[in-house]
């Protein structure tokens, strides 16, 4: 079973071109192939439980414990993660799909080679988390809690994001595409080759200062200019006001 979508590689590649001329690294998208999964039928989640080639289906894990778990070659489809605790699990070349759920601990996990498809999540927990090769694909997250996080070849592609947390995470060759960026803290941020030019639309709660290593359009530039004055004690004024 291949879990990519129709035409991906096409993008990935068209955007790594438009990356390249604009001096900006591209991020690497990762390229699942999930083997022939058997259905879990293991009952709940296990704190440090190795899960290999499963597929968890419509699967309630409301208020479970699998920290320390490892997924590898798993799939996990419209699966319930309100308050499920996740904390220092790996994820490790996995499709997530339809994921649902209000507080889902990802503390200090890592996700390498992930896909997390129409995902509708609140209040995760992803601080300290490690993310390699990770596609957001649609979907909406609200109160996503990525501080401290090192984010690299990260791509959150059409998807919601409304206050995300960022600060003091580590973003190499990240991109933002069709994607809605909404009151985000970029407060004490690393940034290498983010590529905001895509999104949707861009907002910024706090961090405007911690840009440096991001490109954005002209476009974005001007909607930002504003924030950026804002954060140089500028006042912007008519000659009548």
């Amino acid at each position: 079973m291949v879990s990519r979508a129709a035409g991906a590689g096409s993008r990935a590649g068209a955007g790594a071109r438009a990356g390249a001329r604009a001096g900006v690294k591209g991020a690497r998208r990762p390229e699942v192939r999930l083997p022939s999964l058997e259905s879990y039928g293991g009952g709940g989640l296990e704190p440090d439980g190795d899960y290999d080639g499963l597929l968890f289906d419509e699967l309630d894990f409301v208020g479970q414990d699998g920290g320390g778990a490892r997924f590898t070659d798993c799939a996990l489809a419209g699966c319930a993660v309100d308050e499920t605790r996740l904390h220092h699990a790996r994820v490790l070349d996995c499709v997530l799909t339809g994921l649902r759920g209000v507080g889902t601990d990802f503390g200090s996990a890592t996700f390498r080679d992930v896909e997390v498809v129409d995902a509708r999540l609140g209040g995760v927990q992803m601080h300290g988390a490690v993310l390699e090769r990770v596609v957001f694909r649609g979907g909406k997250i609200d109160y996503l809690n990525l501080r401290e996080a090192r984010i690299r070849d990260v791509v959150f592609e059409g998807c919601v994001l409304v206050e995300p947390d960022f600060g003091g995470a580590r973003l190499e060759r990240v991109e933002f595409v069709d994607c809605v960026l909404k009151g985000a803290d970029f407060s004490g941020v690393s940034l290498t080759d983010v590529d905001l030019r895509r999104a949707a639309e861009v907002g910024f709660a706090r961090g405007v200062d911690r840009l440096a290593g991001a490109v954005i359009s002209p476009a974005q530039l001007l909607d930002l200019a504003g924030v950026f004055a804002a954060e140089m004690g500028v006042r912007v004024v008519g000659v009548d006001g």
